[in-house]
């Protein structure tokens, strides 16, 4: 009994002398510690969140679909990223179930929208696209005598007699 009283004391010395010099050198972060400096990452995350809102929001009832499509990209590849972290620590940092299924689902939803803006952006540019081919062709039968005639008067006359 003895013995084994001697062996805890010796054991909780050294522990002190450890913990003690770690604290001198910085070497151990204690739990508290490690857990707080875990958990603050998720304020970062939800910041640049509420930034992109933001600045959605100010792209006004009709937004550019280029415009909308980046920032939904943007807004959508944060989401993907907090939900990776909360996952890994929603139960380190005690966060509620009922809070990483409702950011869940509001990913679930600026995916959809993303999706709607993207598809519009691309629209959009194939429309501008067709335009400008367009309006090259017609340019181009303009300086080659096509629809407006000679170039140079601007009529241009038919033949007569035998060809």
């Amino acid at each position: 009994m003895k013995q084994s009283a001697i062996r805890c004391a010796r054991i909780g010395a050294v522990v002190a002398v450890v913990l003690s010099s770690a604290s001198l050198f910085g070497g151990f972060v204690t739990a508290a510690q490690a857990q707080s400096g875990v958990c603050d990452k998720i304020s970062s995350y939800l910041e640049e969140r509420k930034s992109l809102v933001s600045r959605i929001n100010k792209l006004g009832k009709r937004p550019d679909p280029k415009s909308a499509c980046s920032l939904f990209g943007t807004l959508v590849t944060n989401g993907t990223t907090t939900i990776k972290w909360l996952e890994t620590n929603k139960d380190w940092c005690q966060i509620p179930d009922q809070f990483v299924a409702g950011f869940k689902a509001d990913n679930a939803k600026a995916v959809e929208i993303r999706g709607q803006a993207c598809k519009a952006a691309t629209q959009q540019a194939a429309m501008e696209k067709r335009a400008r081919e367009a309006q090259k062709q017609a340019n181009e039968a303009q300086m080659l005598g096509g629809s407006a005639g000679d170039p140079v008067t601007g009529q241009m006359k038919i033949p007569q007699g035998a060809l």
